[in-house]
């Protein structure tokens, strides 16, 4: 997948999906979906979105992210994406609507069709809508398709949603409207070796900076790193027991036998909550509790 920071012109014609794609939710792989079909015209698909959240570089709250940047280029080539432009969004924030189209669909991306969602804005301002964009695109050649919203029990798909339900520990209900589960990566990090000393060594991991926190609580997890899968129980908190001065992850691999992965980046899938996080009157009760959530996770895996 070729990939943009400016705006260097198009290498052929294109379709292009227009978008933040802040979670690549199902929703937005319909309007990716639409550009990845393009190619059986002879086009190129392509993505033109941006670095940041627009409301981040506007000052205001994005909300917390739910994938990063790199997972995000990942996933667009897996979708079938080959061109992409990422963009800052003080490069194109101020042009009006006619400009937008004419200097970036026309003269960069050389656009023969363009994809957008329903609640999709553009222009100075945010002053034009999908409506403007199928008409302008008209003016100028470019064939223009606007996705309707999906829905999900009878509610739209929307990052703001899904954010809302990791926020409250449905991570399996996120699940359904991600497409995947939701995760992070992070480099594995020396912590006070007290799963060591109870015989449940932890993965300690920084959750990425800016991401959506999940509900603090212990989760069944799939843990991914070398190319191997392990079940996994997750406590995303401040271990009240035995107390952490932030917001930590700590993952026990059950039946992982192998060397110490200090170091290594490892991803987490957060798969279904198991319980809250608690405060318990000493080690070997914890150590009870930890059994247990290992329990409740392999069953987990059996029952899949």
């Amino acid at each position: 997948m070729k990939t943009y920071y400016d705006l260097t012109p198009s290498t052929g014609d294109s379709a292009v999906a227009l978008g933040n794609f802040d979670g690549l939710h199902l929703g937005h792989k319909k309007v990716i979906s639409s550009a990845v079909e393009g190619k059986k015209q002879g086009l190129l698909p392509t993505v033109f979105t941006f670095a940041a959240n627009p409301l981040a570089d506007l000052g205001q709250s994005a909300g917390g992210e739910i994938i990063t940047q790199e997972q995000k280029l990942g996933l667009l080539e897996e979708f079938g994406i080959e061109q992409l432009y990422v963009l800052r969004f003080a490069q194109v924030k101020d042009l009006s609507p006619e400009d937008f189209v004419k200097r970036i669909l026309v003269d960069v991306c050389h656009a023969k069709e363009v994809c957008c969602g329903f609640n999709f804005t553009f222009g100075r301002g945010g002053a034009a809508n999908s409506k403007d964009l199928t008409r302008l695109c008209a003016e100028n050649g470019i064939r223009a398709e606007v996705a309707g919203g999906g829905l999900s029990g009878g509610h739209p798909v929307s990052s703001t949603r899904i954010r809302r339900l990791i926020a409250n520990g449905e991570v399996d209900e996120a699940a359904k409207l991600l497409g995947r589960p939701y995760c992070y990566l992070s480099a594995v990090q020396h912590g006070r070796r007290i799963g060591r000393e109870l015989g449940t060594p932890t993965l300690n991991q920084a959750i990425p900076r800016n991401f959506i926190l999940p509900l603090f609580g212990v989760y069944v997890s799939k843990v991914t790193f070398r190319g191997e899968e392990y079940v996994g129980v997750t406590n995303v908190g401040t271990k009240p027991t035995v107390g952490s001065a932030c917001a930590l992850a700590e993952t026990w691999m059950p039946d992982y036998r192998g060397p110490d992965l200090y170091g290594e980046v490892v991803r987490v899938d957060l798969l279904k909550f198991i319980r809250p996080e608690v405060r318990f009157n000493g080690l070997a009760e914890l150590k009870e509790a930890i059994l247990k959530d290992g329990d409740q996770a392999k069953e987990f895996f059996t029952g899949k």
